[in-house]
């Protein structure tokens, strides 16, 4: 895939004049459905719009679809270095570059579109920036529902209570701790005055006072009498009724405090409701998240290529298993249909003269060609399936079919083997007409199309041919040589053996595409021609005659694709194939010559 941009995608690339980011313009492969897959398109990216046409040269018609940059997300997928993502709400473009450079370019491009979109940027803030004004912060603010203030008001009123009681607490504890010190203060100024008298006394022991100043005790001694100290403020002081109000109030906090922590427990009850509701109801959208999910899983098709096989597929193996059986089904009732509607009009084909086929060729190719005849016929018609691990996994009648299981690398590389019987026809007609590419879509129904690359020699051709897509699987396509060959008997006794070799090769003209996935394979089909003396002097009719076929195929995916699926398909595809093409070479030869 090619890519052209009308300009580059770097942050300085803007207008001089107007500031905006110049336009970008180039091919990019964008995914379209799961039956077309990849299809490149040519996309523009403009004032903040990014928009896609068929071709460049379709631009005049108007863009088949497009897309605002202001709230786009875009997202460079994790696995594959030349795709991401742009997706607006529930529109979402997948799209691939040409290489990981491209990507880049494309992206950083597109971020800066964004940025000059006007959500964001200081252009935009200058455009459409407008600040909030007192008055209209003030209306909403004063619109705010005053539930919430209602459901912590009796907590505050108690709250309130607490602090007038502290307050009368505080008061009391001041008034008392005053009393307290006058009290501390009369004492003291006593004991002062009485030692003061004792002094005088000893100093002027004749100084005559009136006995009202003394107390005359019951021994006649005289006691100097003192009047009591009343220090301010302490008459006015009733200490009884202080305590009672202290108790009063210390009971007044405790009960308080006790109404506090009950409507704390309440409000804690309640907001313990309130969060196993919101777990419920959390629950719940779980659930039916889940089970949408799992309806959505159910259906036959996806919006995108995640869903694609590969190891990150966002489909498991069962769904995807389910999804290539289904798939694999409805091409079979298509085909049916196709039979019975059709009705196939005689193709008369001419046959090379058999020493044609018998040379080993001077193309290209011919060396690799002749080794690989020589491994087949070494291997595949000695072993017929017995030992080298060769497993029975298929047998119906006659036709048995074997698989080896070998993985590379996580890739299944299983090589499967056929052998079957096939009466009526000769090992030449059944490779004449496998190898044969003007009969091949009258028998192969899963090829889309394909077309003859190079022809090497009267028996070598090269062909590229791509297969139907069944989804979740990616389309697969082959490049290969196709080659038929006979192959001379050593003695009288050994059948006549003809074969055919489909084999991957390489050409310039075929490159590697973004929308297939390319496959390679190494399939021989070799065919021996059994004939029966026929009865008398009768010439031998197709009765007498019966074709040995052993069918050999090494196929590498060219991709994941998981092994639970693959060789349960292999399993069912290679028989249906075997008996579907035996029977086409029944009916073409019916009532021919046959042909040795």
């Amino acid at each position: 895939m090619s890519e052209k941009s009308s300009s580059s995608s770097s942050d300085e690339d803007v207008d001089p004049e107007s500031g905006q980011p110049l336009e970008l313009g180039g091919v990019l492969s964008k995914w379209t459905n799961y039956i077309h897959g990849w299809q490149d398109r040519w996309v523009v990216l403009k004032n903040n719009t990014l928009s896609y046409y068929k071709s460049e040269d379709e631009r005049e018609y108007g863009c088949r679809g497009s897309l605002c940059l202001s709230k786009a997300v875009i997202t460079p997928h994790e696995f594959d270095e030349c795709r991401f993502d742009v997706s607006v709400n529930d529109s979402v473009w997948y799209l691939r570059a040409e290489d990981p450079e491209h990507r880049l370019q494309w992206i950083e491009s597109i971020e800066l579109h964004k940025a000059e979109s006007g959500y964001g940027s200081e252009t935009s803030l200058r455009r459409h920036g407008s600040m909030l004004s007192l008055t209209s912060a003030a209306s909403a603010l004063s619109s705010t529902s005053t539930s919430s203030f209602k459901k912590g008001h009796r907590l505050r009123e108690k709250l309130a209570e607490m602090e007038t009681f502290r307050d009368i607490l505080c008061r009391q504890v001041d008034t008392l701790q005053k009393y307290f010190d006058s009290c501390a203060d009369a004492v003291s100024k006593d004991e002062f005055q009485r030692d003061r008298v004792e002094d005088d006394d000893d100093d002027f022991p004749t100084s005559a006072r009136p006995d009202s100043e003394y107390n005359h005790n019951n021994n006649g001694s005289k006691e100097k009498l003192f009047s009591p100290a009343s220090p301010k403020g302490i008459n006015g002081i009733d200490f009884k009724g202080e305590a009672i109000t202290f108790k009063a109030t210390t009971a007044g906090i405790l009960s308080t405090l006790s109404h506090c922590i009950e409507l704390m427990t309440k409000r804690e009850d309640s907001w313990q409701k309130r969060l196993d509701k919101e777990l419920e109801k959390r629950r719940k959208v779980e659930d039916a998240y889940k089970s949408a999910v799992n309806e959505l899983k159910k259906k036959s098709h996806y919006g995108g290529p995640d869903y694609e096989e590969g190891p990150n597929s966002l489909i498991n193996e069962e769904e995807f298993f389910d999804a290539v059986e289904a798939a694999l089904d409805r091409q079979d009732k298509i085909e049916e249909q196709c039979q019975s509607e059709k009705v196939r009009k005689p193709r008369l084909t001419l046959a090379s003269p058999s020493d044609a086929y018998s040379t080993i060729g001077t193309h290209r190719f011919a060396n690799k060609v002749e080794e690989t005849v020589q491994n087949h016929m070494a291997y595949s018609i000695q072993e017929e399936g017995r030992g080298a691990n060769w497993q029975l996994v298929a047998e119906e009648g006659a036709m048995k079919v074997y698989r080896r299981e070998v993985e590379e690398n996580g890739i299944v590389l299983d090589p499967l083997k056929a052998t079957h019987a096939v009466k009526g026809v000769t090992g030449h007609e059944v490779c004449h007409y496998f190898w044969d590419t003007a009969v091949r879509l009258d028998w192969e129904t899963t090829v889309e199309n394909f077309h003859v690359v190079e022809k090497l020699s009267d028996n070598a051709v090269i062909v590229y041919q791509t297969h139907k897509t069944v989804w979740p699987v990616a389309q697969r396509d082959v490049l290969f040589l196709s080659v038929i060959r006979m192959i001379p008997p050593r003695n009288e006794s050994e059948p006549d053996t003809w074969i055919v070799c489909n084999i991957s090769v390489e050409h310039d003209d075929v490159p590697l595409t973004n929308r297939c996935v390319r496959a390679k394979l190494n399939v021989a089909m070799i065919c021996q021609t059994l004939v029966s003396p026929p009865e008398g002097d009768k010439e031998i009719s197709r009765d007498n005659i019966s074709c040995r076929v052993s069918y050999v195929a090494n196929v590498n995916p060219g991709g994941w694709f998981p092994a639970s699926i693959l060789r349960p398909v292999a399993k069912r595809e290679y028989p249906k194939f075997l008996k579907r093409f035996s029977s086409y070479v029944q009916e073409k030869t019916a009532g021919k010559p046959i042909l040795f």
